[in-house]
């Protein structure tokens, strides 16, 4: 079915107090506990969905937590040796100035592979992570697609969909920055955020419509979104937007949209489920992947036990106050759990924020602000609220609850250890 192209990709606020335990790192036999498991299979988490996942953990699975130990050995990143430059791309002369501007210097391998493969037209399913680039990868030949047809009886619509309304914005943030100078307009269709704004600047005009299946939907249904003429439509994080149940959104938005159209395909993983939207919506389309492994071999990956609730805040904060903690993201399964941790962490004079499901879309975007700009050093989150996001220098991910699956796992962990630096994975896990 596919052609296969692939390539191998100062200190912030430290409390005063000084807390005497520390958090044993290995050098015990990893235990097993009753308590939870993985499967092969993703469930939901908190927020964003239209239906609940039945993936629940029964009793009676057990977790290996050895998966979660493993030494990092450092390993220096080859450079990828990038078959084009971006002037080889035959785009537009503003174009370029836009993305000399972005100072993108050489493709990287997504970037390198997918380009001249989407303005072929030909359909793509990628498979990359967060922070591979892959952004701009559909961004930009899509931009030159529009520049091309631009003057039309009938305005082309380019739709982008995406799991959460952080990556929603920050794909249309990276699209205006792209689009400098062309005078295409875009719209975030997210929930949060006015839907009436949202439908004023559809009525206005917009060539790229960004946004998640929920509030697309929506939009659709209160006719207000009319893609009849949507002939290019990405779905970026599609393996995270079915975890989150928007399947069936997904599928009836795909139906809106014009029958004769470049389709492209973004995803982590190829689970059952993408596979049957790919059979059913993409058209002899080009696989091209740059996920070369599991887990980065640049992450140091360890377990931390605890027998209570306090010595497990006790041991966290041990772990934040070591030297090189600078970055750190930590994960929590539950909403109201993502508030308590910051609320405690913020007493011992750590700089924290949190973002989840219910707080505010301009909060949750003014805390992620602060995190990129070293305002404040930790950021605790749910995945849901956390996904697609592209943090960079992340030095420590920290699981404080138990992620639900394997895979989960290794989208949180694959935040740290980026671009060849050196990157620190612990999991807290019952003694």
């Amino acid at each position: 079915m596919y052609k296969t192209n692939s390539a191998t990709p100062s200190k912030f606020g430290r409390p005063k107090s000084v807390l005497k335990a520390k958090p044993r790192f290995g050098g015990e036999k990893p235990v097993r506990h009753s308590f939870g498991g993985f499967k092969s299979s993703r469930p939901r988490f908190g927020g964003g969905g239209r239906f609940k996942s039945s993936n629940k953990r029964s009793r009676g699975e057990r977790i290996d937590f050895s998966r979660f130990i493993k030494k990092g050995a450092y390993v220096e990143e080859k450079p990828y040796v990038a078959l084009h430059t971006f002037l080889d791309f035959p785009f537009n002369s503003q174009l370029h100035k836009n993305i000399a501007r972005a100072e993108y210097v050489h493709p990287r391998p997504i970037q390198d592979k997918a380009i001249p493969t989407i303005l072929k037209g030909r359909d793509v399913f990628g498979m990359a992570n967060t922070g591979t680039g892959k952004t701009a990868a559909f961004l930009l030949p899509l931009i030159e697609k529009i520049a091309q047809t631009k003057g039309q009886s009938k305005r082309e619509i380019v739709l982008i969909m995406a799991p959460t309304r952080e990556l929603a914005l920050q794909i249309e943030s990276d699209f205006k920055n792209l689009a400098f100078g062309f005078g295409m307009f875009s719209v975030a269709c997210v929930g949060g955020l006015p839907i009436m704004r949202q439908i004023s600047e559809i009525k206005r005009g917009v060539s790229f419509v960004v946004g998640t299946p929920g509030r697309l939907r929506d939009l659709i249904e209160k006719k207000v979104l009319d893609l009849s003429t949507c002939y290019s439509v990405v779905l970026d994080e599609a393996d995270r937007m079915l975890d989150m149940g928007f399947q069936d959104d997904m599928v009836f938005i795909l139906g809106k949209t014009a029958t004769e159209k470049q389709t492209l395909f973004f995803s982590a993983t190829l689970s059952p489920e993408v596979k049957k939207l790919t059979e059913k919506y993409l058209k002899e389309p080009v696989f091209i992947s740059v996920i070369s492994g599991e887990t980065a071999k640049n992450i140091d990956q360890d377990v931390v036990r605890f027998k209570t609730k306090e010595e497990k805040l006790e041991k966290l904060h041990e772990v934040l106050k070591k030297d090189g903690s600078d970055k750190v993201l930590i994960f929590r399964e539950m909403k109201h759990s993502v508030d308590t941790l910051a609320k405690e962490l913020a007493q011992f004079g750590f700089k924290v924020g949190a973002i989840h499901g219910d707080k505010r879309s301009r909060e949750r975007i003014r805390i992620l602000e602060s995190f990129k700009k070293d305002h404040i050093n930790i950021l605790i989150a749910t995945d849901v609220a956390a996904r697609g996001l592209d943090i960079p220098d992340v030095t420590h991910v920290i699981n404080y609850d138990v992620p639900q699956t394997y895979d989960t796992y290794v989208h949180r962990i694959g935040r740290t250890g980026r671009s060849g630096k050196k990157g620190t994975a612990l999991t807290f896990v019952p003694a």
